[in-house]
């Protein structure tokens, strides 16, 4: 079955779409099913997994039978077991989309059987699964799905795949953070002003719309980002310069933003971590409903639970530069080195020498034995269980 490349205004189009999912959730359903048909597929799912608690915190498929995720939820901690071991990132990279039979094949019988029961019984002769998130604690993955009627999934599927991995990457994050609430544009303040997270909308350059209290907050006790002259500015320069630059591509072309704005490290003037996260909002009817002439919203967070790990033994045991150890930074929580040097704003070769000279003074050869290397000497997290 052959695809067609999609055409610009029906990939800005399904953009748009995705990014609205990030503010109602309940439309994944029509957008995976929107996904699915632009790569020739009659199925799909996106799971957002629990890797600590062996549960799946979103699940949302479309095109398949009836009591399909209750099947699906049975098997939900060998799944998510599963997951953890065979998309790990050494052999299932980030945002390059897999073939699932073979994985499923070297995972052994109990991997079969639970396959043939899930998919085979859905008359699905070829998945295609992409880990489209990828945290300490969670792992976001979209899947496509091909009868046996419809053909293999070629070279074009996989290309249309990896051009919405960042947006359904951005989507998801934003959803997880708000805890999927819904919002609406005639009580937006009172919503945005219940989240213990800073939200701050902006127009052109980064000039405040809206704040909420959290943000309000935020500014006024030297935290990691400011108000000043009614303009958000990150406190750390490098931060500042990957915020200003995702805000305007937000509004230039959002099919454009790719991974900018999506988990910036900011520091507040004492050093403490937090993340941020650029939602596009100049496009969309959903979208721009909820604030009009606003160009995005910026999520700001606490580092924990955020996908940025604690570089800081490996930077003082090793004396790494500051460029290296924001290199080291990207690299370490899940970024491919294109999408380090468009984070930071720097060439991809400027990258590829920082990393070598990381390789060099950690010993490391490659990025998975530097990754095992930063776990080895991360200080140990202790996070209370919800009851």
């Amino acid at each position: 079955m052959k695809q067609r490349p999609l055409a610009p205004e029906r990939l800005s189009t399904l953009i748009g779409k995705i990014y609205d999912c990030a503010i109602q959730p309940e439309q994944w359903p029509a957008t995976i099913a929107e996904i699915c048909r632009s790569m020739g597929c009659l199925s799909g799912l996106l799971l957002l997994i629990d890797l600590q608690r062996s549960q799946h915190r979103l699940a949302y498929a479309w095109g398949m039978s009836p009591g399909w995720e209750q099947r699906f939820l049975k098997h939900s901690e060998y799944i998510s077991g599963f997951y953890q071991m065979a998309f790990r990132r050494a052999i299932c990279p980030d945002g390059e989309p897999q073939l699932l039979s073979p994985l499923v094949e070297a995972a052994g019988p109990r991997a079969q059987s639970v396959y043939a029961e899930l998919l085979q019984s859905e008359g699905i002769s070829e998945a295609m699964q992409t880990v489209v998130l990828r945290q300490a604690r969670r792992l976001a993955v979209f899947g496509a799905n091909r009868q046996k009627n419809t053909g293999a999934l070629t070279h074009d599927e996989r290309t249309i795949m990896r051009l919405l991995v960042p947006h359904i990457r951005r989507a998801v994050t934003i959803s997880d953070i708000l805890d999927m609430k819904k919002l609406e544009a005639h009580a937006l303040a009172a919503t945005l002003d219940s989240y213990t997270i800073g939200v701050i909308v902006v127009a052109d350059r980064g000039r405040i719309m809206y704040a909420n209290d959290a943000a309000r907050r935020m500014f006024s006790v030297d935290g990691p980002a400011s108000g000043t002259d009614g303009f958000l500015t990150a406190r750390d320069g490098t931060a500042n310069r990957q915020l200003t630059e995702a805000i305007a591509r937000a509004q230039r072309d959002e099919r454009m933003i790719g991974a900018a704005g999506i988990g910036v490290p900011l520091r507040n003037r004492i050093g403490e971590a937090a993340i941020a996260h650029v939602l596009p909002l100049a496009h969309g009817n959903l979208r721009t409903r909820l604030v009009p002439q606003a160009t995005a919203a910026v999520f700001i967070t606490a580092a924990d639970g955020a996908p940025i790990i604690d570089v800081d033994a490996v930077v003082a045991s090793f004396s790494l530069t500051p460029a290296e150890a924001r290199t080291l930074q990207h690299l370490v929580g899940g970024a491919t080195v294109a999408e380090t040097a468009d984070a930071l704003g720097i060439s991809v070769n400027t990258t590829k020498t920082h990393l070598a000279r990381i390789f060099s003074k950690t010993g490391a050869s490659r990025q998975a034995d530097l990754i095992a290397l930063v776990h080895r000497l991360m200080p140990p997290i202790h996070r209370p269980r919800d009851n």
